[in-house]
């Protein structure tokens, strides 16, 4: 379609650039003036692409339209308007003038909160859900028909900036593409706004946003935050007035020790903590504020209100010197419109906006990589002068923080430097092994070394051990309040999303995932994890139990549910960083310290999550990493007597292994993720491009290296030749190459041995008479690379339909039409029963067959669909104990087990899709 883009700022630039990768024509964009010789983003990206750029000072004068400027509109041609986010006023001849009309992007879920402040008042409101709404303009406020909604849970310590990043602005752009989908496809509705519910609220601004205290604690933290940054909330303190930043609810539980700021018409005293301003609402509970504002523009920290200015200035070395020169360039060419660089002159005041808060800050990482600022320092220290003695004390250490050294190996790659730990990680801080013992870990792309990295040993593992014994036992750890732990688990998942493109990088080079595979699911995953984990750390509970001499005798029986202390965690190469996640996450809430072994040939992720970790605040000791060999570290872990409990993925020989020396050192407690040889059974009611989609997916996903991977196929034999015909299509347009190009479909094996290992595999299945209908064979290429390889004719006997392959090898056995009972029966004669699925319209048999597929998990007309809340883990051989959910608190995972789990099956999680 013929569209004009009307509207401003990166949110408009984003839909800009969307609608032309969607393949639209954008005739003209309408945005604002250039603002203090600056142009708005949007005209930016549209200037660069040679579209026609209007900016219109306004549209209207004295309620009519500018003919003139309609007239320019109109020649454009537009057949639809599209105003993504538009702070001008736009006639009406100009919103009803294309054939398709016009359409906006407003941040609420219509009609509710109505309005240019519409983010504001969801958080001021303290709505549970929040969302936005595209609708078709009209000459109402907000009020048009709906085309599409889109609904995100509102957190409880959410801020204008913080919803709007997380979902408003990414799910937004998507939403306003799709809605001009739909219109171009002919399928855009129209749904009238109801009248029921329709709130309209005024403009948030900064006379409006004084915060009345005669309110609770909870009406004070939404006001406060819904007010933040933006036009942020205020009040008279000392005789100034005073923004408040960064709120947060407080345990109310927790004494309160610090130095009382009196505050007018407060219900009391605030306390300024180290933690903050701890206010309190007028029904006597409590919430926290990080940061605070003067009226001079001057921001700090609220722990620091009564030590702010107190400082003494640092005299300058000559090398810092020279940074502030370099510094006061960087601020000349941001701060164009102001003459010359004074240590007087103010950021902000000078107009510097959010993206110059960004851009500086990465103007600093680019001339002092070690000087890591947060957007919040330059909003504390808004003079130049302040600016160059806040940095300089950051580079010398001097911030209050102990400075983690880290001797990073750095690459520039994947158009970007990752800069990767390579050292152990014991008692925070990265240590050389001993005796400065090293191995060299492997690029399966290439087959060249990346870095050397310490090679742990005995000793390191009774260092790292007696670490994490004395955080759980002495440290701030085990005393912790949960909901505090929760806090900094979800700051630790925040650094990594911060971080996930180069943790994808490092994930791509050092295990041979796809990058974009590693991005979704090797660390989307693993930060998901973390978030939903942080949620639970105040909600694990015992409980009280009826007893017969509770009367008249005045008993109380309860159970509590406690950490053990020290986890031992050992974890495969195949998912790096997920399996690194799916264990430490649930053993930090429940308030465990972890010594995890990844690994051997795929350390760098786990390296770099302990970095993260470390930054995130959590304390010495709590997390230790250690590179190192499993028959040396890992056998030191499952015999050493101060751990008590060990989580293992891996073969089934070696979790076998571990189960031993568990048993043997000192009873420790154990769950196990062990090896797999999935059935999936396809029947020839099944919808079949789905089928051999996700039959696809279902072996080939991550190069093989999967271990819910279908390790054997059973095809119905009416649509056998088919299904076989039709997977054998896709298999050849499959892209095998290097992890990093984008296009890539299959990237290389783990290492060399196990490349070797499916050589055999498949030369044992050529020799034992199953068909090799492609593949089987290693690519000749530098690096680990194997083709995606089918058999069919493949009999119960053979090795192959009996042993888990690991790598990308499709397994197919037909099975007799209407023989159900005898297909389950071969299905499950295997020791193994970590997975299996089934496709099939009919919903009687998916049921029947589902029921009795001895797996933990069980898929229908679906695969390889795991989610953090869902309970993941095997039967048999396959292990026992669940990772994920909530189960990881009732089962036997890293809290005491719960006594029914002991006599009862272990329950399996079945994923439905019909």
């Amino acid at each position: 379609m013929r569209i004009a883009v009307i509207g401003q700022s990166l949110f408009g630039q984003e839909v800009y650039k969307e609608l032309r990768k969607d393949g639209h024509t954008i005739v003209g964009v309408f945005t604002i003036p250039d603002k203090d010789g600056k142009a708005d983003p949007l005209a930016t990206e549209a200037e660069k692409d040679g579209v026609p750029v209007f900016k219109f000072p306004r549209w209207r004068l004295k309620g009519q339209a500018i003919q003139e400027v309609v007239t320019q509109y109109k020649a454009t041609g537009a057949e639809l308007n599209v105003l993504p986010f538009c702070s001008q006023f736009i006639p009406m001849e100009v919103i009803d003038h294309p054939r398709h009309g016009s359409i906006i992007y407003h941040p609420s879920l219509l009609p509710r909160h109505r309005g240019a402040s519409a983010i504001n008042w969801t958080l001021i409101h303290g709505d549970k859900k929040g969302g936005f709404t595209v609708f078709w303009a009209d000459d109402g406020l907000d009020t048009g028909p709906i085309l599409l909604q889109r609904e995100c849970d509102v957190e409880p310590n959410d801020t204008v900036n913080t919803i709007y990043k997380r979902f408003l602005f990414p799910e937004g752009v998507k939403g306003t593409v799709e809605a001009v989908r739909l219109i171009a496809e002919g399928k855009a509705p129209k749904i009238t706004q109801p009248a029921e519910g329709a709130t309209y609220e005024c403009i948030q601004k900064k006379d409006n946003a004084k915060i009345d205290w005669n309110q609770s604690a909870e009406a004070l933290h939404n006001w406060i935050r819904g007010n933040d940054k933006v036009p942020g909330a205020w009040a008279e303190v000392d005789g100034q007035k005073v923004t408040f930043y960064g709120s947060s609810l407080v345990d109310n539980g927790t004494a309160v020790n610090g130095q009382p700021l009196e505050i007018p018409g407060a219900s009391q005293p605030g306390i300024v903590t180290k933690s903050g301003l701890v206010l309190f609402g007028n029904d006597g509970k409590t919430l926290l504020v990080k940061n605070l504002q003067f009226e001079d523009g001057k921001m700090i920290a609220a722990a620091q209100y009564f030590r702010s200015g107190s400082s003494a200035a640092v005299e300058l070395t000559e090398e810092e010197k020279t940074f502030a020169v370099q510094m006061r360039a960087v601020w000349q060419s941001i701060l164009s419109n102001v003459s010359q660089i004074e240590d007087s002159t103010d950021f902000f005041k000078s107009g510097a906006a959010s993206m110059d808060v960004v851009r500086l800050v990465e103007e600093v990482k680019l001339r002092a990589s070690s000087c890591q600022l947060q957007n919040e320092d330059v909003y504390m220290n808004t003079t130049f002068q302040d600016f160059i003695q806040m940095c300089v004390r950051k580079l010398r250490g001097e911030d209050d923080e102990e400075e983690l050294v880290v001797d990073y190996v750095e690459k520039n790659i994947n158009n970007m430097t990752i800069k990767m730990p390579h050292q152990l990680f014991i008692n925070g801080e990265f240590v050389d092994a001993e005796g400065g013992k090293t191995y060299k870990t492997i690029n399966p792309t290439d087959g060249t070394a990346i870095c050397d990295v310490s090679l742990a040993q005995i000793s390191d593992v009774d260092r790292a051990v007696a670490a994490a014994k004395e955080a759980f036992e002495e440290g701030e750890w085990g005393k912790m309040n949960p909901r505090d732990r929760g806090r900094l688990i979800y700051r630790l998942a925040d650094l990594m999303e911060e971080h996930q493109e180069e943790l994808a990088t490092i994930e791509a080079i050092d295990s041979g995932a796809v990058y974009t595979l590693a991005l979704k699911t090797h660390v989307g995953m693993s930060i998901q994890t973390f978030r939903y984990f942080a949620g639970w750390c105040d909600k694990i509970q015992g409980s009280t139990i009826p007893i017969n001499q509770a009367r008249p005798n005045r008993n109380l029986t309860f159970t509590k549910k406690e950490p053990m202390g020290v986890c031992a965690i050992v974890i495969p190469w195949n998912y790096p960083l997920m399996m690194l996640a799916w264990k430490t996450a649930a053993c930090l809430a429940a308030g465990n310290t972890v010594v995890l072994k990844p690994a051997q040939v795929t350390p760098l992720t786990a390296l770099k999550f302990a970095e993260l970790a470390a930054r995130a605040g959590l304390p010495k000791g709590v997390i230790n990493i250690l590179p190192g060999s499993g028959a040396l570290v890992g056998q030191r872990l499952s015999d050493h007597p101060d751990v008590r409990k060990l989580g293992f993925t891996g073969s089934t020989e070696i979790g076998k292994h571990i189960m031993k020396s568990c048993a043997v050192s000192n009873v420790k407690k154990v769950s196990l993720e062990l090896g797999g040889k999935s059935p999936l059974i396809i029947f020839s009611d099944c919808e079949m491009d789905k089928a051999v989609r996700m039959g696809m997916s279902s072996v080939f996903f991550n190069k093989g290296e999967n271990c819910i991977a279908a390790g054997r196929l059973f095809v119905e034999d009416s649509i056998h030749d088919l299904f076989v015909q039709k997977v054998v299509e896709e298999v050849k347009k499959m892209k095998i190459g290097d992890p990093l190009d984008r296009s890539t479909d299959h990237g290389p094996q783990n290492h060399k041995a196990h490349l070797d290992k499916l050589v055999e595999y498949c030369q044992t299945g050529v020799k034992e008479g199953a068909t090799l209908v492609c593949g089987g064979r290693q690519v000749q290429r530098p690096g680990f690379f194997f083709e995606p390889t089918v058999f069919t004719d493949v009999q119960d006997h053979m090795y192959i339909a009996k042993e888990e392959s690991f790598g990308p090898v499709m397994i197919i056995s037909k099975f007799k039409s209407g023989e159900v009972d005898d297909v389950l029966r071969r299905a499950n004669a295997t020791e193994y029963g970590l997975a299996s699925g089934v496709f099939t319209r009919d919903i009687s048999k998916a049921l029947y067959v589902s029921e009795r597929l001895n797996a933990g998990t069980v898929f229908v007309n679906t695969y390889n669909k795991t989610d953090v809340a869902a309970p993941f883990g095997g039967f048999k051989q396959s292990g026992f104990g669940k990772d994920l959910g909530k189960a990881n608190y009732l089962s036997v995972d890293f809290i005491c087990q719960n006594l029914s789990h002991l006599y009862l099956k272990q329950s399996s999680t079945v994923f439905f899709r019909l």
